[in-house]
């Protein structure tokens, strides 16, 4: 186990990667816009194939389950989910991605992937691959290290 930074180095940390999220999703507003998705949609359906129940979909993302169920409204509305009874539940419904939904998706993937490209290109190769060791390292479960 690593030594603790202090608290507030660790926030100024939480606060630049939060700053960097912000550029790179303010990045894709015109392409979120032409094709019709909203930023926290985009989050909601990016979600639905592996969360495929409204409750446990609002709980992962964190946000309010009325609000969950606004956007999957209008998710459905536009196409990018369906609702379908679950077959071992008849009283839930169960949520999927329609082809359209992994179409539109993969679209907004893509402008956020060039986005973020775009800022990553300032730094070279050894920094990018430092920065991937960084954030695979962060993300591992504690006690794992990389093999």
């Amino acid at each position: 186990m690593g030594c603790a930074i202090p608290s507030d180095d660790a926030a100024q940390m939480w606060k630049l990667n939060q700053r960097l999220l912000t550029v790179v999703m303010n990045s894709c507003v015109g392409t979120f816009d032409e094709l019709g998705l909203e930023t926290k949609e985009f989050f909601v359906l990016d979600e639905v194939d592996t969360c495929r129940y409204p409750a446990v979909l609002a709980a992962k993302l964190m946000i309010p389950r009325a609000s969950v169920t606004i956007y999957l409204r209008s998710l459905v509305s536009k196409g990018l989910v369906r609702r379908e009874i679950d077959e071992e539940d008849l009283r839930r419904h169960r949520l999927a991605t329609t082809q359209h939904g992994r179409h539109v998706l993969g679209q907004a993937l893509d402008a956020l992937a060039a986005g973020f490209s775009d800022i990553m290109g300032r730094l070279d190769q050894h920094d990018r691959d430092e920065l991937r060791r960084i954030l695979l390292t962060l993300l591992e479960p504690e006690g794992r290290s990389e093999a």
